[in-house]
């Protein structure tokens, strides 16, 4: 048990109020391994005050990584930089994280008192449990970001969200105590939760990627000189033929949209479905087609759960869903037969 005054955050140490220590002890922490998350998280780390003394890195592009982000800390086998480490950031994907873990708990027999944080969303802190077993204290801190290995990604860390998912209070104080110091949100998420959690960050976030490059290819084959007004666009420098002329125009508009959504809701939904314009919505899906047929299916898809969530028509429904299925009840009847 700690004395009293003790921080929780040093090796050992005790519960105490968070608001009793508005500055935890200075941590020398380990990064396994030097990806983007893990340089960005560790730089974020350093920002805060922490000491990133060593880091395992692999590949050449890790290597340099490592080097450009992290310069202070030296580049050493993953249970090196365990050993010589209080807080130990483990940021391989999630396929390795398990084996990794447990590869570990062999190689450095004593855990105790050493914090353990893993980055991977789709993971809570059972698959540390060869390295508690050991003594360590384990932590599930994922940051609810995307990461380009730009030194943008340490930036955007302090406005974003952490799913935090730890085995007891003093774990969880830890876990929460880390994140604010780098500026995130600490967000608990039980341990049989994480799955959804992840499967709902996947879903909104790199599907979206796939919505704006399948909109922006559609918009750039709009926009392209077809017959004999190629030569006339070409002559007058038409804009809409330059590169990236689809990511200007989405740009706005997206961005818009977006901002709604988060705001409003399905409040936000607007367009030819939520107004229930089948001519419209057929005429959309015939020319998707011509372009690229995926990409006509997507919007098929996507179209059918807008209409479901903004309550259209049957005969909209009808259109959008698959052959085969039979004719849809519109949400708001469904909700009546529940009733």
């Amino acid at each position: 048990m700690a004395a009293p005054g003790q921080d929780p955050l040093l090796p050992g140490g005790g519960p105490r109020a968070a608001a009793e220590w508005p500055r935890p002890a200075r941590l020398s922490v380990g990064i396994i391994a030097a990806g983007r998350v893990g340089t960005a998280v560790g730089a974020a780390l350093e920002r805060a005050g922490h000491v990133v003394g060593a880091c395992a890195a692999v590949s050449d592009a890790s290597k340099e990584r490592a080097r450009t982000r992290l310069p202070e800390s030296r580049i050493a086998a993953a249970d090196a930089v365990a050993a010589s480490s209080e807080l130990v950031v483990l940021s391989v994907p999630d396929t390795e994280l398990g084996s990794l873990a447990a590869g570990l708990a062999h190689t450095v027999p004593d855990w105790s008192g050493r914090i353990v944080l893993h980055t991977s969303g789709a993971n809570g802190v059972a698959i540390l449990e060869p390295l508690a077993a050991r003594g360590a204290i384990c932590l599930a801190v994922h940051p609810a970001m995307t990461f380009t290995g730009d030194p943008s990604d340490v930036d955007r860390l302090g406005s974003a969200c952490f799913g935090i998912t730890a085995p007891d209070e003093v774990s969880m104080a830890i876990a929460q105590s880390l994140v604010l110091e780098i500026g995130g949100e600490p967000v608990v998420v039980p341990e049989d939760s994480r799955t959804l959690y992840h499967a709902a960050l996947a879903h909104g976030s790199n599907h979206l990627v796939t919505l704006v490059r399948d909109a922006a290819t559609s918009l750039a084959a709009a926009l392209r000189p077809q017959g004999s007004e190629e030569a006339d666009a070409a002559a007058y420098g038409t804009i809409t033929t330059e590169a990236g002329a689809p990511e200007r125009i989405l740009a706005p508009l997206l961005t818009a949209a977006l901002d709604n959504a988060l705001r409003h809701g399905d409040g936000a939904l607007t367009g030819p479905v939520a107004r229930g314009d089948v001519a419209a919505v057929a005429a959309h899906l015939r020319e998707l087609d011509v372009v690229d047929a995926d990409i006509a299916e997507s919007y098929r898809g996507l179209a059918l759960r807008t209409a479901q969530r903004s309550g259209a028509t049957s005969a909209l429904v009808d259109l959008l869903r698959p052959a085969g299925t039979g004719s849809a009840e519109t949400t708001s009847e469904r909700q009546e037969h529940h009733l």
